[in-house]
């Protein structure tokens, strides 16, 4: 076994991957659960490949060369942006209820947009740790820094992907906070963002009647809250220990999207409030523990390597696990690990590898930190 690993994160290595195997098969048992009457063994077909890519590609990841991916970074940046870029046109983008965001690959479909999430943190990760002496200035802080994560989240909204592009940036601007940049440049940015990001969705019909239904969700329960409204009753019904495996009533067609964005309220109704409680632990003690180890790190770009992978994985369980409870306005965004989907999975994965690469090469656990660097 590597030394490193074994000094710098081996423990927290085999929980990363102990939660990643036991998360994924919950969510295939769910899937067959969930999908029951959708079709369930299509559905674990395109699953099972999906998730046998991933593993491959996240044991890649987590014994790839990091300097080599270092060297490529702006390679990499540029056929994310050129595949978000080939999703708007005509022909090549598939759209599904009405938003195009999807390229289609034979039997397979790839969403580009999780795939710009690597692009994204591995180009910012290489960007910051080559300019560490200019990121307290305006131009090498912050402008340049800007305009990479704008070209990435314009392409995503054009799609349109609210979601995901307000994960992008809250991601992007995380790291450069880490890097150094100052909040005097973040904060006025950040609530320009916030306005027209709320400017666009107020001109949105459909977005907008999410935002006015999540505030009276039983007022809405019968045309735009519905979907909410069926999750929340899942939950209602799951109490302590659920109905049983198979036993929900969601999947029978009530709950839309049952096994892909809302699979958590399955899970709430047919295995209960203790199941649903020790997901919610895994991924806190996931956050907790990687966020520990990344503090030990003394290089910047593995650290914001890591940094950005598990604020990916952990921001987007967050935000899923709000929707679906009622604590954030609905928006399709899947649970990680657990939710049906090729392309969150394998980047799921990639980023799981990345860090676990990045813990086998801390070889100084009580050097400087990041910022001091």
């Amino acid at each position: 076994m590597d030394r490193t690993l074994t000094k710098s994160g081996n423990w927290v290595s085999i929980y990363l991957v102990a939660v990643a195997l036991g998360l994924t098969t919950l969510g295939l048992v769910m899937l067959f659960s969930a999908g029951a009457v959708r079709g369930a063994q299509a559905l674990l077909t395109k699953q099972f490949i999906w998730l046998g890519m991933s593993i491959i590609v996240g044991v890649y990841a987590a014994f790839m060369d990091l300097g080599w991916l270092k060297r490529r970074a702006w390679l990499l940046y540029g056929f994310c942006i050129l595949a978000l870029a080939l999703t708007l046109v005509p022909g090549l983008g598939v759209k599904v209820n009405g938003a195009q965001r999807w390229l289609g690959l034979g039997p397979l479909r790839v969403q580009p947009s999780e795939f710009a999430k690597i692009g994204l943190v591995v180009i910012l990760a290489v960007y910051f740790s080559d300019r560490q002496r200019g990121i307290k200035t305006f131009t090498w802080g912050f402008l340049i820094p800007s305009m990479i994560i704008g070209c990435c989240c314009g392409l995503i909204i054009l799609q349109p992907d609210f979601g995901t592009c307000f994960l992008c940036g809250a991601v992007a601007a995380t790291m450069m906070f880490q890097s150094g940049t100052s909040l005097r440049w973040l904060l006025p940015i950040a609530g320009l963002a916030v306005v027209a990001f709320s400017v666009l969705v107020y001109f949105d019909p459909v977005r907008i009647r999410r935002v006015t239904s999540f505030l009276d969700v039983e007022a809405n329960a019968g045309d735009s809250a519905y979907q909410l409204w069926q999750g929340m009753l899942a939950f209602g019904v799951g109490g302590l220990n659920g109905v049983g495996l198979g036993m929900g009533r969601q999947q029978m067609h009530f709950l839309p999207e049952a096994h892909t964005d809302f699979i958590f309220p399955v899970i709430g109704e047919e295995l209960g409030l203790v199941s649903t409680l020790s997901i919610l632990l895994c991924f806190t003690l996931l956050f907790l523990f990687v966020y520990w180890k990344l503090r030990l790190s003394t290089k910047l770009y593995e650290y914001q390597l890591a940094l950005g992978g598990l604020l990916f994985i952990s921001l987007q369980a967050i935000i899923n696990m709000g929707v679906v409870t009622g604590s954030l306005p609905t928006k399709g965004m899947s649970l990680p690990f657990i939710s049906y989907g090729g392309s969150n999975l394998m980047v799921t994965f990639i980023f799981l590898g990345l860090i676990i690469n990045v813990f086998r090469k801390m070889d100084n656990p009580r050097g400087i930190q990041p910022r001091e660097i």
